[in-house]
């Protein structure tokens, strides 16, 4: 699965690529996360709990953080285990371009889902994965709008 979208958010570039690396503005934004730790400046340890179509499940994960640009551009990519419900792994390269007082922040995910999630049909499965991350990039954007705001 494959997706790629852009938000102009009102803040410096600055602001948002410090959000971005902000573990606790990440928890915040990531639906259904239930804890987020930096293990290192480019490791992190994540719980989230996610409901796709009947199938429920916490997955545990790793997040890494490569081709750090800053305060440019990263990828970030990870892995979560969800037990019987099956995995999920994948990455997005994200690149933030100042563009006056706002930032375009762009995006380019790809995804792969195995186990129980992966018999739920593809649809089922990319239509809910573009909701979550709409969702993350929305509530990405207000958090650092206002945040600037302040």
């Amino acid at each position: 699965m494959d997706m790629t979208g852009e938000e102009r958010i009102n803040a410096p570039r600055d602001a948002v690529w410090i959000a971005l690396n902000d573990p606790e503005v990440l928890k915040r934004c990531i639906p259904g996360c239930q804890s987020l730790d930096m293990k290192s400046p480019t490791e992190l340890a994540a719980v989230v709990k996610v409901k796709i179509g009947p199938v429920s499940a916490t997955f545990n994960g790793e997040v890494t953080l490569t081709n750090v640009n800053a305060p440019e551009s990263y990828t970030i990519s990870g892995e979560g285990k969800g037990g019987v419900a099956g995995f999920a792994k994948g990455g997005a390269d994200v690149t933030l371009t100042a563009e006056g007082a706002e930032t375009v922040l762009q995006y380019a995910v790809k995804a792969q889902v195995g186990g129980k999630l992966a018999q739920l049909g593809a649809r089922l499965v990319d239509s809910t994965s573009q909701k979550l991350a709409q969702q993350f990039f929305s509530d990405f954007n207000t958090v650092v709008s206002e945040k600037a705001a302040q």
